[in-house]
């Protein structure tokens, strides 16, 4: 939205390392500063002031990035109005994002309309997918994974991510066996791991029935870059609330998410940014009386989840299902 509104300008992003390559990936990005370590802010404090920034915007705002942006001394300063470190900005935007009345990616939107707003642009609205590859890479990149997993590339494929990082409750190998169980169908099916989950998805190919067209892809060997171009491959990605679900949701692969029922984590407050239509999500009943069951994921029936999922599929014509 910002770089669509004002092409002129020159857009800074300040990403912590681990991200980096996506960050690359972005090209209404011009330039990248990575996010110091304790001993690296002052470094990191005089590439911003040599940039000579007009505007911040903290998406996500702590005592640490509000002084830096403050220290900096960026005379436009926008971030939401939370807690304490909110006194280091000159603008502020109340959210109140604890509430989870709107997907997180919504809330960020709305920071960019106000820093929009207070220069007097016209907002030019950004539309799907917001993550793209050429024909040639993604060509290049299928005929790559058919060779490397050895799967057709005349059937659908099926990614299925089982780890989360820690970041969110999941659904049990038991329940994602059930899932490709229920999906198989002549279809690929390939599991994705990150580092250190090679063996749950092992683990996971012994749990389902027929396991002759179950692959596994380990995203830890080619960086980020070539993970992103091997999801824009895929017919349609399931997981958990978890970081390649969102990278599928912005090169608007359909995408299938599993999300606990507690207020932080809900499936609206961490929607994926796909076209409407192109999203579904599951989670467990919502109990007010009992509210740990809300964060079990045992309480997600697999044989629901199927029968909704598989008319969900129909209506959407998914590409070769």
């Amino acid at each position: 939205m910002l770089k669509m509104t004002l092409p002129d300008w020159k857009i800074i992003a300040l990403v912590p390392n681990y991200t980096i390559e996506l960050a690359e990936l972005c090209p209404w990005i011009d330039k990248i500063l990575l996010e110091p370590t304790q001993n690296k802010i002052l470094t990191t404090l005089n590439l911003i002031k040599e940039e000579k920034i007009d505007y911040s915007i903290n998406f996500f705002s702590n005592i640490y990035n509000a002084m830096l942006v403050w220290k900096s001394g960026i005379p436009y300063r926008l971030a939401p109005a939370t807690k304490i470190s909110q006194i280091f900005y000159n603008k502020r935007l109340k959210q109140r994002r604890s509430q989870s009345i709107k997907p997180e990616f919504q809330y960020n939107l709305d920071l960019a309309h106000a820093f929009l707003q207070d220069i007097n642009q016209p907002i030019v609205e950004p539309n799907a997918p917001y993550l793209t590859f050429s024909h040639n890479q993604l060509k290049r990149q299928k005929n790559k994974l058919v060779n490397q997993l050895n799967i057709s590339k005349d059937k659908p494929w099926i990614f299925l991510h089982i780890g989360t990082g820690g970041s969110a409750n999941n659904l049990s190998l038991e329940q994602y066996a059930q899932l490709i169980d229920g999906l198989y169908q002549g279809r690929e099916i390939i599991l994705t791991a990150g580092p250190k989950e090679e063996e749950q998805a092992k683990y996971l190919k012994t749990l389902v029935l027929d396991n002759s067209n179950i692959s596994i892809l380990y995203n830890k060997y080619n960086g980020l870059i070539d993970f992103s171009m091997s999801i824009a491959c895929s017919d349609l990605f399931i997981s958990g609330s978890t970081g390649p679900l969102h990278i599928a949701g912005a090169i608007d692969i359909p995408t299938v998410g599993f999300f606990p029922s507690k207020r932080s984590s809900t499936p609206l407050r961490w929607k994926p940014i796909n076209t409407k239509g192109n999203h579904i999500a599951f989670y467990p009943p919502y109990r007010e009386k009992n509210k740990s069951n809300n964060e079990d994921m045992s309480n997600i029936n697999i044989f629901k989840v199927l029968e909704k999922l598989k008319v969900w599929i129909f209506q959407h014509n998914l590409n070769g299902f």
